[in-house]
């Protein structure tokens, strides 16, 4: 392309984010021309953040929505399968809930083949790529990716080196320092990324709370019905499970905290966070049902699901995965190191248990050095409703770092996690 045609195509990207800025709609060919800039790296991160803005104020019209989405998966690369291909995707903002990393073992031991394309952290201390590096690579190109899958059925890697929706990283990347997106840019982001692996089968989880990233029932609804609307122009069978939730349904925060509590589950450790797994088996459950109708099999996904996780065969399919990603084949909670420096961080009075605030729990976790510091974190030994006595440690914060322990000690007076009733 010359350079006149390129600046012609940068033009026309400036006027159509001006234009949506003014709250207009834009044309497929408009669209298009934002997504191909912000995938080669043409447009400024300011521009870019002036696109984000816009979308954040205004939203898309569901052929908007439509147009989005499907630019930005034309402006990247997608990966070739064949048969049914399941997913599952959680909108999130809740940390500590790793249920994917329990679910794509569980499909892929059931005979589907489940490529998990992850993302990092944007509102939590650890996004599944974050967590998942801590102990195996994820960073492949896509023939890897089909390689891997094709051989052990799944995977659960990061879509940086991939080159799926190129455009949705750089967009992430400017709207980190804020932490925040819309629920409109999270639909095209999850959707393209789920039509660019190939996927024919989606379950997905909606959790709201008031310190979660949806914060109401009623905006939960109409988040699934965009969702779902999107998702049959595509072609792809979706199952939604509106959830509400009020704390992490693990207890570990920070990847390496993270990677033990979903260790502990296809162990079946007795330690295991029960919520966790109660969770991971009913979304793996409605995934598979999704499955078994299409193959016309007569079987109840929950049950199978329970089933897989009962027997081992989740944790030996989640070892093949690790091992074909480069990490340990012979993984466990055991093998898992944590950080050099921990301090548990005991109640200053007697009492109940009545609020978790889920952002501050993000923020201190960050404090520590989460998700950089793989091992940092927090490990909560308390959750809701649960009795605590004054000097009886709460959690227990982790870091490779002591003064960022000192910091984050500083920072639980001003943002406490839990509230207490007395």
């Amino acid at each position: 392309m010359t350079k006149k045609a390129n600046g012609h195509e940068q033009m026309m990207a400036i006027k159509a984010i001006q234009k949506k800025l003014l709250g207009k709609r834009l044309t497929y060919r408009e669209v298009y021309s934002i997504m191909d800039e912000i995938s080669q790296d043409k447009l400024s991160d300011i521009l870019t953040t002036y696109f984000v803005a816009s979308s954040f104020r205004e939203g898309y019209t569901p052929m908007e929505l439509y147009h989005f989405t499907k630019a930005m998966v034309e402006t990247g690369n997608s990966l070739k399968f064949e048969g049914i291909i399941a997913d599952k995707h959680s909108v999130g903002g809740i940390a500590g809930t790793r249920a994917t990393m329990i679910i794509v073992p569980i499909v892929a031991a059931a005979g589907f083949k489940i490529p998990k394309i992850s993302s990092r952290a944007i509102t939590t201390p650890a996004g599944t790529a974050d967590v998942m590096e801590a102990i195996a690579s994820v960073e492949f190109k896509p023939h890897e990716i089909e390689k891997i899958v094709n051989k052990v059925g799944g995977c659960i890697a990061w879509n940086g080196r991939l080159g799926i929706a190129p455009a949705d990283d750089i967009i992430i990347r400017v709207e980190e320092p804020l932490a925040f997106e819309s629920f409109d840019k999270i639909i095209i982001s999850v959707m393209a990324k789920k039509i660019a692996a190939g996927t024919t089968h989606l379950a997905l989880d909606l959790p709201y709370g008031k310190t979660a990233k949806i914060r109401h029932f009623s905006d939960a609804n109409m988040v699934a019905k965009k969702f779902k609307d999107l998702a049959a122009k595509f072609k792809i069978k979706t199952v939604v499970d509106i959830n509400e939730m009020l704390e992490p349904a693990g207890r570990g925060i920070g990847p390496i905290l993270e990677a033990r509590d979903v260790m502990y589950v296809l162990e079946q450790n007795k330690d295991r966070p029960l919520r966790l797994e109660a969770k991971a088996v009913r979304l793996a459950g409605m995934l598979l049902d999704l499955c078994f109708k299409e193959k016309k099999i007569k079987k109840n996904g929950e049950d199978e699901a329970h089933k897989i996780l009962e027997s081992g065969e989740a944790l030996k399919k989640f070892r093949e995965i690790v091992a074909a990603q480069k990490g340990d084949p012979e993984i466990s909670s055991k093998s898992l190191k944590l950080a050099k420096f921990k301090k548990e961080i005991v109640s200053t009075v007697s009492g109940k248990i009545k609020n978790i605030n889920n952002y501050n729990l993000n923020t201190v976790a960050r404090v520590l050095g989460s998700p950089n510091d793989k091992t940092a974190g927090i490990y909560l030994l308390k959750k809701l409703d649960h009795n605590v006595d004054r000097g009886e440690a709460m959690m227990v914060v982790y870091s490779s770092d002591k003064y960022r322990i000192k910091e984050a000690e500083v920072t639980l007076k001003n943002m406490p996690i839990f509230s207490i009733e007395r």
